[in-house]
């Protein structure tokens, strides 16, 4: 089984949801000590913003000289996408939704006719069948009165919904911007569901 791993927060290792994201990545593997592992690192390596010549290329258009290697670096994302059984994504909340690295990324992966299509009756989605696990990062807790301000865990849930993906799994660190105290609970309670992941 092929396992994708992303992570997209800026703050390398002091990233609460790169720690939850590893977690995440080394349970599936000692579960599955076979599964084969490619890491993306959207903070390290971003990939440029989608632009009309980046669409037009993805679309079957001739690809300027200038943005070939952009162009490449787009496809390859796609493809490590379409080849992954288990998608594991550290997604940190930044002024209420997600990274503009994964946005970039996202923009790279809803693509028609790759994952997703026009039906009769509607959107199909054609990414179902894989298994989605998303460690997300929140510097305050969303919910009450604060829940709609939130927008990285609806947003990538409408994402993958609807690119057909119905394995969809959330873990979550709320309020590691609150203090040092709630930091640590939200990361170890994070960690502690990380750990009791289903196996692949």
């Amino acid at each position: 089984m092929n396992l994708l791993h992303i992570d997209a927060s800026v703050l390398g290792d002091n990233s609460v949801s790169r720690k939850v994201s590893a977690a995440i990545v080394e349970r599936l593997r000692a579960a599955d000590p076979a599964l084969d592992v490619t890491y993306r690192d959207l903070a390290a390596n971003p990939l440029p913003h989608l632009t009309g010549l980046h669409l037009a290329a993805g679309q079957g258009a001739a690809v300027p000289a200038h943005i070939q290697e952009e162009h490449l670096a787009a496809q390859a994302a796609l493809e490590e996408f379409l080849a992954a059984d288990i998608v594991v994504i550290g997604a940190p909340m930044y002024n209420f939704t997600l990274p503009t690295q994964l946005k970039a990324w996202v923009d790279r992966i809803l693509i028609a006719r790759k994952t997703f299509t026009y039906g009769p009756n509607g959107v199909i989605g054609l990414a179902a069948g894989k298994r989605v696990i998303v460690a997300i990062s929140r510097g305050n807790v969303y919910d009450g009165a604060h829940a709609a301000a939130e927008h990285l865990e609806s947003y990538l849930r409408t994402v993958f919904g609807f690119i057909g993906v119905t394995d969809l799994e959330f873990i979550a660190a709320d309020g590691v911007q609150i203090g040092p105290e709630q930091r640590e609970k939200a990361l170890k309670g994070a960690l502690e569901a990380a750990g009791q992941l289903r196996a692949a």
